[in-house]
C-alpha cells in the first residue's frame, strides 16, 4: 500500500472490527498565516505564514505522493488592534478561516484526504468548520497547551485576545461570536463531550489553574503529557480510538500543534517547553489515529521558519509526518 491511497480502515480497537475504509489521496493545503498570533520579541509579525513553503520544499509532498493545492492567499497581518472585535486580527482572520474551510470541504466531498499546513493554530477553526460542512464530527487536539483562553476567564480589556491560544475555547463556542458562529452551522463546531484533548504539559501550574482552570469543569476528555508518559504512548493511542468508539465519532479531525514535542527534539514555535513528545512518539500517535479509519483530515501548525535557522527541523517534521501515514 501506498501513502498515495493509504487505506483508512481495517483496524480493530476494543474488540470491534471496522470494515476497511475506501483508499483516499492525501491533499496538501497550504494556510500560511500568523494571525492568531501576537508579535514577536521584536515587534515583527511571527513566522509561521512561511510554514507550509518551507516544509513543501523540504519534500513533504514526494514524501507522501500527496496532491499540492493551490495555496490559499496570504493575508495582511495588523499589528494594531481593530474596532468591533477584542481578537487580533479578528476580521481578516474570519475572511481566511471561511475560505479554509470551504476549501477543506471541497477536498472532503471530493474523497480526499485533506492535510492542512499551518500557519498558527488559529487554521484549526477553518478546518473544523469545513469537516462539520462535510458530515465530520469530533476533535483529537494534540497540543503542549489546552488553548482555552476565553473572556470567561481573562480580562478582554486588558489585552487583545490571540487565537492561537484560544482555538479550543472558539470551537466549543466560548468567545466572540465572529469566531464562534459558522454559517450553516448550528452551535459550535465541536462539542465538549467530542473533544479529546491530548499533550497539556502545564496543568499542575499555578498559572493554569488561573487561566484554564475551568477547562476541568466541562465535558472534554484530557490527557495531560505526564498522563502520557506515564502510560506509553501505544496505550495512550488507543485510548483516544476507544473513546472515538464510544462517541461513535466515525469522521473526527486532527489537529496538531508542534509545540506538543519537547523543547529540547524541537523549540522553533512561539511557546516551547519540556515534557514533550519526540518525533518518533508523535508518529505513532497520528498513525494510530489515522489507522483507526476515524479521521478524516489533520492540520499541523506552529513550525516557525524564522526561529529555525538553517531550517534544520524541516525534515524531521516532514519524516515524522510520513510515518505517520504508513499503512
Amino acid at each position: 500500500m501506498t501513502r498515495r491511497d493509504f487505506a483508512l480502515g481495517t483496524a480493530c480497537f476494543a474488540g470491534a472490527a471496522r470494515a476497511t475504509a475506501p483508499a483516499r489521496e492525501i491533499s496538501l493545503i497550504s494556510a500560511p498565516i500568523s494571525l492568531g498570533l501576537r508579535p514577536g520579541a521584536k515587534g515583527q509579525e511571527p513566522g509561521t505564514w512561511r510554514a507550509p513553503e518551507v516544509l513543501l520544499a523540504a519534500g513533504l509532498a514526494a514524501k507522501l505522493g500527496a496532491k499540492v493545492r493551490p495555496t490559499l492567499p496570504r493575508p495582511r497581518y495588523d499589528f494594531h488592534e481593530r474596532s468591533g472585535t477584542r481578537i487580533r486580527n479578528g476580521d481578516t482572520l474570519r475572511t481566511f478561516l471561511l475560505d479554509l474551510g470551504e476549501t477543506v470541504r471541497h477536498e472532503l466531498v471530493a474523497g480526499q484526504f485533506p492535510l492542512v499546513l499551518g500557519g498558527d493554530c488559529s487554521v484549526m477553526l477553518g478546518c473544523l468548520f469545513g469537516a462539520r460542512l462535510a458530515g465530520g464530527r469530533g476533535l483529537v487536539h494534540v497540543d503542549g497547551h489546552s488553548d482555552f483562553f476565553h473572556p470567561g476567564n481573562y480580562d478582554t480589556r486588558a489585552r487583545l485576545g490571540t487565537a492561537a491560544g484560544m482555538d479550543l475555547a472558539l470551537a466549543t463556542g466560548r468567545g466572540e461570536s465572529l469566531l464562534t458562529q459558522w454559517p450553516g452551522i448550528d452551535g459550535p463546531l465541536v462539542a465538549d463531550i467530542d473533544v479529546i484533548q491530548a499533550g497539556e504539559r502545564d496543568a499542575e501550574s499555578p498559572d493554569y489553574q488561573k487561566y484554564y482552570g475551568d477547562i476541568v469543569r466541562t465535558s472534554i476528555t484530557r490527557l495531560t503529557i505526564q498522563q502520557i508518559q506515564r502510560e506509553g504512548i501505544a496505550a495512550t493511542a488507543t485510548r483516544i480510538v476507544q473513546r472515538l468508539e464510544v462517541r461513535e465519532l466515525e469522521h473526527a479531525w486532527v489537529h496538531v500543534d508542534l509545540d506538543v514535542l519537547d523543547e529540547r527534539v524541537m523549540n522553533a514555535v512561539d511557546s516551547p517547553g519540556s515534557p514533550g513528545f519526540n518525533f518518533d512518539e508523535l508518529a505513532t500517535l497520528l498513525r494510530t489515529l489515522i489507522g483507526s479509519g476515524r479521521v478524516i483530515g489533520l492540520d499541523v501548525c506552529i513550525y516557525d521558519p524564522d526561529l529555525d535557522e538553517g531550517h534544520r527541523f524541516a525534515k524531521p517534521i516532514v519524516d515524522c509526518l510520513a510515518r505517520a501515514f504508513v499503512a
